[in-house]
C-alpha cells in the first residue's frame, strides 16, 4: 500500500458534564469512519478525541454531587471514553483539557496573544447563557433567551480579558472565500458568513472572574481562561505546538488537520479558531465539517423528555456494527437524521440481515454442499459475469469519491448497491439448477467463487465502518486479501477453503415483540419512588402561601437568591439556589409555596427559615405557585 502521507482528524471534545447519548456517540462514530477509510487508502492517519473539562457548569455540577471538579470531569471523562470504547472507535489519543501539559501551553497561549496587543483587559455587561458558556448582546437574543439553546440567560457583568477579533475579520472573510471547501456542507459556510462575518465581529470575551474551575491566567491570577481558547487548543496541544518554542516534529507532520464537529458549535471552530490562528501565524485547519444532529422523532434527545437512547442500550439489544450502520447510513449530509427503535430494527432487518446476512449464509451454505467449502475458479465465464466483475471493480473509487466529501451515508450505498447486485447475480446464475447437472460443475464453481470474491470485495471495503462485521466475513471466505490494493482486479480471491459453519451476522428481529418486551422491561425497571407514607407523616410538613415582597443576589454566592417573603403572620427570610432561572426583581410578587417548618440552616453565612418549592429537571426550573390569589398564610393541604 502507497504511504499518502499524514492525515490528522479531529472530533470536537466531548464536554465532561454527564454521560453521552446516542446523539452525542454519532460523532466519534463518523470520524472512526473516516479515520478508518484514510488509513486503508494509505494516509499516516493521527487521530484525536477528548474531552472539555473547565467551565462553571462542571463546576456547579461538582457543588451538587457534593465532589470536586477534578473528580467530577475524572468519572465523566471514564465514562465517555469507556463510550468510545465500546463503539469499536480507533483514536490515537485521547485528550483532556485537565492535562498539565495542554494547561501549561494555553498560558503561553494566552500571555503571548496578550503581548502582542490581540488581548485586552475591559468590562463585560451582557447576557450570559451557562448551558452554552456564552455571552449575548440583548439584540442577539432570541425570545429573551440564548439563540443557541433556547434557555433562559442571565444578565452578568464582570472584569474580563478580550480577545480583538475585528482586527482579523477580513483577513478570514478573504479565506473563505478563497478556500470553499474549507467549511462544510455549504450550507453551514453560508450560515457562518451571512449570520457573523458580514454583520461584524465583536470582540470576544476570552477570561472569567465568577468562577474558579478553570486555567488561570498566570499574569492575573482572579482570571481564569475562558472555555473557547483552553478547549479549541487542544487541537494542537498534543501535536506539541508551543508558543516558546521551534515546532515540534509531531506538529510539523500533522498540522494543519481535519475538524469533525457538531453543527451547534460551528461559529467557535470557523470563526474563533481560525482567527486565533492567524493571531499565532499558524496555518488554518485543512477543513471543518460542522455534522448535523441525531434526533429523536423531530425533537432534540433530552433527559426531561425521557426521550434519550443511550449507545450501550442499543449495543445491548443488537450489537456494535448494527449501531455504527444505523448512525453511519442514516445520517443525511447537510440535514437532521432521526433514530427511533423501531427505525434501527427497520434498517438492521431489510439490509444487514437480509443484503448482508443472508447473501453471505447462502453463499458459503452453497460453497459447503457442492464443493464440501473448497474455494476455485475454473474460469466457465459467461456474459452475466461481467456485469458484476465491473461493478465490483468500479466500488472502491465510487465509495471514495463519496468519503472525500465525508458523504458518509452514500459510501455505504455503494457497497450496498454492490451486495445487492450480488444478490441479483444469485437469481440469474442460478445455483442450484447448475449443481444438478454434473456437465455443469466447472460453471458452478465459476459463479461460487465470482459470488464470494464480490463478497470479499464488499467486505473489505465494509472494514471501515463495520470492521467486526468485515473481519468475520474476511475470516468465513478464508482470504487474506484485505487490504484497497487487492480491489484493482476482479478474482484476487485465493483458492481456498470456506468456513464449515458460520452463525448468522445479524439475525431478523420481530419488531413488535422487542418493543413489547423492552417496555415491559422499562417498566420493571422503572426507578422507584420514595417508600411510601402515611397520612400522619405528610402533615408534618407544614406548606403555607407567601408572597414573595423583596429579592436579592446573595452576597457571597451567585448562584443564590435572598427572599422576603411574607407569610401573613410573619416575613420569613429564605435562601433558594435559583438564580440561574429567576432574576430578583422577577420574583417580587409572585406567590409561591413555602415549607415553614423547617429547621433554620446557614447558607454561605446568610440564615434560611423554610424552602420554597419548585419543579426541576435537567434544564428548567419553575416555581411552585397557586393558580388564584390566596392570602398569605394560607395553609396548603
Amino acid at each position: 500500500m502507497e504511504n499518502k502521507g499524514p492525515y490528522y482528524l479531529t472530533t470536537a471534545i466531548a464536554y465532561a458534564s454527564g454521560r453521552p447519548h446516542i446523539g452525542n456517540t454519532y460523532e466519534i462514530i463518523l470520524s472512526d469512519a473516516i479515520a478508518r477509510f484514510k488509513r486503508n487508502e494509505g494516509y499516516d492517519v493521527y487521530f484525536q478525541t477528548g474531552t472539555d473539562e473547565h467551565g462553571i457548569k462542571i463546576e456547579e455540577k461538582a457543588q451538587e454531587a457534593g465532589i470536586t471538579p477534578k473528580e467530577f470531569v475524572d468519572d465523566a471523562a471514564s465514562k465517555i471514553r469507556s463510550n468510545w470504547d465500546l463503539m469499536n472507535t480507533s483514536y490515537d489519543y485521547f485528550v483532556r483539557t485537565t492535562d498539565k501539559e495542554h494547561e501549561e501551553i494555553v498560558q503561553k497561549v494566552f500571555k503571548r496573544l496578550y503581548d502582542q496587543g490581540d488581548i485586552y483587559k475591559g468590562e463585560y455587561e451582557g447576557w450570559y447563557c451557562t448551558p452554552c458558556e456564552s455571552f449575548w448582546t440583548e439584540s442577539q437574543l432570541v425570545d429573551g433567551c440564548c439563540p443557541d439553546c433556547g434557555r433562559k440567560v442571565t444578565k452578568a457583568k464582570e472584569e474580563a480579558y478580550f480577545f480583538n477579533m475585528k482586527k482579523y475579520e477580513g483577513r478570514l472573510m478573504k479565506y473563505i472565500e478563497e478556500h470553499p471547501d474549507f467549511i462544510q456542507p455549504e450550507s453551514r459556510k453560508n450560515e457562518m458568513v451571512n449570520n457573523f462575518l458580514k454583520p461584524g465581529l465583536q470582540d470576544l470575551c476570552v477570561s472569567r472572574t465568577s468562577f474558579t474551575w478553570g486555567i488561570p491566567v498566570d499574569f492575573d491570577s482572579k482570571h481564569v481562561i475562558y472555555v473557547w481558547i483552553d478547549a479549541l487548543f487542544n487541537y494542537i496541544t498534543t501535536l506539541g505546538y508551543d508558543p516558546t518554542k521551534e515546532e515540534s516534529e509531531r506538529f510539523k507532520k500533522f498540522w494543519p488537520g481535519t475538524h469533525i464537529i457538531g453543527k451547534d458549535i460551528l461559529r467557535f471552530h470557523t470563526i474563533y479558531w481560525p482567527i486565533f490562528l492567524m493571531a499565532l501565524d499558524l496555518p488554518l485547519p485543512k477543513k471543518v465539517f460542522g455534522h448535523p444532529w441525531l434526533l429523536i422523532g423531530d425533537g432534540k434527545m433530552s433527559k426531561s423528555k425521557g426521550n434519550v437512547i443511550y449507545a450501550e442500550d442499543l449495543v445491548d439489544a443488537f450489537g456494535v456494527d448494527a449501531v455504527r450502520y444505523y448512525c453511519l447510513h442514516e445520517m443525511p449530509f447537510a440535514q437532521d437524521g432521526t433514530i427511533t427503535w423501531e427505525l434501527v430494527i427497520e434498517r438492521i432487518n431489510s439490509d444487514l440481515a437480509n443484503v448482508l446476512g443472508n447473501l453471505v449464509s447462502r453463499t458459503i451454505a452453497m460453497s459447503n454442499k457442492y464443493f464440501d467449502g473448497k474455494v476455485s475458479n475454473p474460469h466457465v465465464e459467461e456474459d452475466v459475469d461481467q456485469e458484476l466483475k465491473s461493478l465490483a471493480e468500479a466500488t472502491l473509487e465510487n465509495v471514495t469519491k463519496q468519503m472525500d466529501s465525508f458523504h458518509v451515508g452514500d459510501a455505504l450505498d455503494e457497497i450496498f448497491a454492490l451486495l445487492r447486485r450480488t444478490n441479483k447475480y444469485i437469481d440469474e446464475t442460478e445455483p442450484w439448477v447448475l449443481a444438478k447437472d454434473e456437465a455443469k460443475k466447472d460453471r458452478l464453481a465459476t459463479v461460487l467463487y465470482n459470488l464470494l470474491e464480490s463478497i470479499r470485495f464488499s467486505a473489505v471495503l465494509l472494514n471501515s465502518f463495520l470492521p467486526e462485521t468485515s473481519e468475520k466475513i474476511l475470516d468465513a471466505i478464508g482470504t487474506e486479501m484485505r487490504d484497497f490494493d487487492s480491489l484493482d482486479h476482479f478474482g484476487q480471491l485465493e483458492e481456498t477453503e470456506v468456513v464449515k459453519k458460520m452463525k448468522p451476522l445479524f439475525a431478523r428481529i420481530d419488531a413488535e415483540k422487542f418493543m413489547e418486551e423492552m417496555n415491559a422491561k422499562k417498566a420493571e425497571e422503572k426507578e422507584p419512588g420514595l417508600p411510601e407514607i402515611a397520612i400522619d407523616d405528610f402533615a408534618k410538613c407544614e406548606l403555607k402561601v407567601g408572597t414573595v415582597v423583596s429579592c436579592e443576589k446573595h452576597p457571597k454566592a451567585d448562584r443564590l437568591l435572598v427572599e422576603q417573603i411574607d407569610l401573613g403572620s410573619e416575613v420569613r427570610q429564605i435562601v433558594s439556589g435559583i438564580s440561574k432561572y429567576y432574576k430578583p426583581e422577577e420574583m417580587v410578587g409572585k406567590q409561591v409555596v413555602v415549607i415553614t417548618n423547617l429547621k433554620p440552616r446557614k447558607l454561605k453565612g446568610v440564615e434560611s427559615n423554610g424552602m420554597i418549592l419548585c419543579a426541576m429537571d435537567d434544564s428548567e426550573v419553575s416555581l411552585l405557585t397557586v393558580d388564584k390569589k390566596m392570602p398569605n398564610g394560607t395553609k396548603i393541604q
